[in-house]
């Protein structure tokens, strides 16, 4: 991963967050690891991108190469689970992370980069699309984290977010059940407390000069064992913001 240049903008950077996905960068790519829980819900919310991104630019999502030469930015890419798929389907991505041990060489043509969405927005980088996936729920300053964000989207440009609502059934679900029962997540990788509700990332989105145009639900299917999109916003959710020409 190439390391950015050092900047002086504010960080919303968690270092203990950091240090935690750190320890899991040899397993990222291992499907029965610590890391499959995400494999598993990467379909979803690449179709979500993928679709959104085809009706905001006129593209037909059933094309193999239906981002092409869009300029995506995967903030808090991790390993490149999702940056890869992407680049695949055409787009120019550059992928960041703050630690340095994630993402590496993949024989795709992806710029990877150990560098922040704040020092990002501050050197004026812009992009078609911008993707926080499962990432404001780490961030110490949401507010400050999306306004990054939301600042590198494109005049007619979109912003991407998934993350995980603040309520008892996510409490239950994905701290309790997914993390304690059935090990599919480390202990320890999400704190309830900041999880993140759908009106709070809107009006954090609102507060960035950004209309959301699009949420979702994502919903886990035990008895399929896949995740599909559906309107249940209770656990995990996707929202999509466009800026306005």
């Amino acid at each position: 991963m190439v390391k950015a240049a050092p900047g002086k903008a504010r960080t919303t950077v968690d270092p203990d967050e950091v240090a935690r996905f750190a320890g899991f960068a040899d397993e990222w790519w291992s499907r029965s690891g610590k890391m499959r829980a995400l494999h598993k819900f990467n379909p979803v919310r690449l179709a979500f991108i993928r679709d959104r991104a085809c009706t905001q630019f006129d593209r037909d999502p059933k094309a193999l190469d239906s981002l092409k030469k869009l300029r995506i930015l995967d903030v808090g890419c991790g390993g490149g689970i999702l940056a890869e798929p992407l680049a695949r389907l055409g787009a120019h991505v550059v992928g960041i992370d703050p630690a340095e041990e994630n993402a590496a060489a993949s024989g795709l043509s992806i710029d990877y980069r150990a560098a922040t969405a704040e020092a990002l927005a501050a050197a004026g980088e812009r992009f078609d699309v911008v993707i926080a996936s499962e990432v404001v729920e780490h961030v110490t300053d949401v507010v400050a984290f999306v306004r990054s964000c939301g600042e590198m989207v494109k005049p007619g440009g979109l912003l991407i977010v998934t993350t995980i609502n603040r309520t008892l059934k996510s409490f239950g679900l994905v701290i309790v059940a997914a993390e304690y029962i059935m090990r599919w997540l480390p202990i320890g990788t999400h704190r309830w407390d900041k999880f993140v509700a759908p009106d709070e990332l809107e009006a954090a989105i609102a507060a960035g000069g950004l209309a959301v145009i699009d949420c979702k639900g994502a919903i886990y299917d035990i008895f399929a064992d896949e995740w599909r999109q559906g309107r249940d916003t209770d656990v995990n959710y996707m929202m999509a913001a466009e800026r306005l020409a």
